[in-house]
């Protein structure tokens, strides 16, 4: 539900408050504590007059989610604003699970009656869907926080920085890029978001978090002389992270649009790749989105069984017995984490959506395939396997009226060891391109079969960068892409990508889910030309 932001902080703040005191009919009662302390009791009597209501009504288990999103976004074109939009959604989501089966319900309305109404729908719905019969739902164990905490690690919320501010800065940062000849257009954006959830479970937990993103955004469009075409650059290298507007303003948009303009200006005249086989040295800014594609989506534990089969796609590491603790993904120093838990990243949180605590773990190990992604009714399907019990915590839900189900945490490919820079693997590449920002993509349904392009490409040969490129695409299958790693930088040349938006499910669901990685090369690699003939 999006509303009016007026009336939403007007009747929200009057309907929490007023849950916040035994009766909850005197709206005055905002005034007997502070109103962040009376909404967070007040979202904490929800959930467990819901969890209470579901226990009476038969249910074995059960969670509650209170939720408010509020969002953001500034937009401005060449020297003017665009847009500047806001919307806030606040909710309450019931899971359950009776007989071995889940049932949801979710509502925006926030009274004690529309709490127990809920639960009682949600255990009903599941009592339908045991009937139907499927796979009885066994869940992992887990440990109770009942006074669970999280905040991201921000300096300053970027919801307090007035919006002419950030009009004023993209407008700056927009006059420095159109100073450079051929430089038409230029949008720049600043995107933030906060997500305030308090959840509690029949398992013991109650946990409040505060999830903050934000994303600044350029885009520089320069057109030839001619008016014969026209080339863009991004602010690829500049992710979306997990923190607050200090974010924003160390990626100094304003400094680095002149020099991004630059580059779009330079594409006009680049040079077309030859097609043919090339060693490809990767930045951080483009390969993370190979690593979501090829790597993320590839060992989500639900497509392995065949649940994305009708809309995403399943995976080609399947069956688990086939490929856990056997497969070769890469080369042996090629190591790959799962986590929830790198400072920054867009999918860290305290706790996952089932109250699982944020954890790390190998996802491939010495270059092996060790472990998928799991939620709590995930893990028992492939214990005998890995030797865990236990959920990796990921599960997540895009907002209370949506269930929870599993989704990509931040999956990273780890430094190498060696300490290589950029400089290092450009000077041990004959012929190659390096490659920065993301671009167009394709992947097949089983993340095996895949095209990538990218933002910026440069022609090495013998050790040196010697001029730009255009109309490059890179072709591979999965395996055979990270088998062919052969260099990886170190620690210093570590950055994360991600991105804010990634879909999957029926009904689809977003998520925010960061990629780390260092610098790369791979030997070998089929390019193509991208332009018409």
């Amino acid at each position: 539900m999006t509303v009016n932001r007026r009336d939403f902080v007007k009747t929200s703040s009057l309907a929490m408050a007023a849950l916040a005191v035994p009766g909850g009919s005197d709206l005055l009662a905002r005034e007997l504590m502070p109103a962040q302390q009376a909404t967070d009791l007040a979202s904490r009597q929800l959930c467990m007059l819901a969890l209470d209501a579901a226990r009476s009504a038969g249910a074995s288990y059960a969670d509650a989610r209170v939720v408010g999103i509020r969002r953001q976004t500034v937009r401005t074109r060449e020297e003017r604003v665009s847009a500047v939009e806001e919307s806030d959604s606040l909710g309450l989501g019931i899971r359950v699970l009776v007989d071995g089966a889940w049932g949801f319900s979710a509502s925006h309305r926030l009274t004690r009656q529309e709490a127990m109404t809920l639960a009682r729908a949600a255990v009903e719905q599941a009592r339908v869907n045991a009937r139907l019969g499927g796979r009885d739902v066994q869940l992992a164990p887990i440990d109770a926080y009942p006074d669970g905490e999280w905040r991201s690690p921000i300096a300053i919320d970027p919801f307090e920085v007035p919006v002419e501010d950030k009009i004023a800065l993209l407008l700056e940062a927009n006059a420095e890029a159109l100073r450079v000849d051929r430089v038409r257009f230029v949008n720049s954006t600043i995107r933030a978001e906060r997500i305030e959830t308090t959840f509690a479970s029949t398992a013991g937990s109650m946990i409040q978090q505060a999830v903050y993103r934000t994303y600044p955004s350029m885009n520089v469009t320069a057109v030839a002389p001619d008016r014969s075409g026209f080339e863009s650059r991004s602010s690829g290298e500049v992710a979306p992270m997990g923190l607050g507007y200090e974010y924003v303003e160390r990626v100094d948009l304003k400094g680095r649009a002149g020099p991004w303009a630059e580059e779009a200006a330079a594409k006009l005249t680049a040079r077309s790749v030859e097609p043919g086989e090339y060693d490809l040295v990767l930045h951080p800014s483009h390969l993370f989105l190979t690593i979501h594609e090829s790597i993320g989506h590839a060992t989500e534990l639900d497509r392995a069984v065949g649940y994305e089969a009708g809309f995403a796609g399943t995976t080609f590491l399947a069956p688990p017995q086939s490929v856990l603790g056997t497969f070769r993904f890469g080369p042996e120093f090629m190591n790959v984490q799962g986590d929830r838990t790198q400072r920054g990243a867009l999918a860290t949180v305290g706790w996952d959506d089932e109250g699982v605590a944020a954890d790390s773990w190998p996802i491939v190990q010495d270059g092996v395939f060790v472990d998928y992604q799991t939620t709590r009714e995930q893990a028992q399907w492939i214990a005998e396997f890995t030797g865990n019990e236990r959920s990796h915590g990921c599960a997540h839900a895009e907002s209370w009226q949506h269930a929870q189900f599993q989704r990509m945490p931040n999956v990273s490919l780890l430094p190498g060891e060696e300490g290589h820079g950029l400089d290092d693997l450009i000077a041990a590449t004959d012929r190659g391109i390096l490659i920065r920002g993301r671009g167009s993509y394709s992947i097949d349904q089983q993340r095996y079969n895949f095209q990538f392009g990218g933002q910026i490409f440069h022609e090495i040969k013998n050790g040196q960068i010697v001029g730009m490129l255009k109309d490059v695409a890179y072709q591979s299958r999965t395996p055979d892409f990270w088998n062919s790693l052969d260099m990886l930088g170190g620690p210093q040349t570590y950055e994360l990508g991600g991105t804010l938006s990634d879909g999957k499910g029926q009904p689809p669901q977003s998520n925010a889910v960061s990629h780390g990685c260092p610098v790369a090369r791979f030997r070998k690699v089929r390019v193509i030309k991208t332009a018409a003939v």
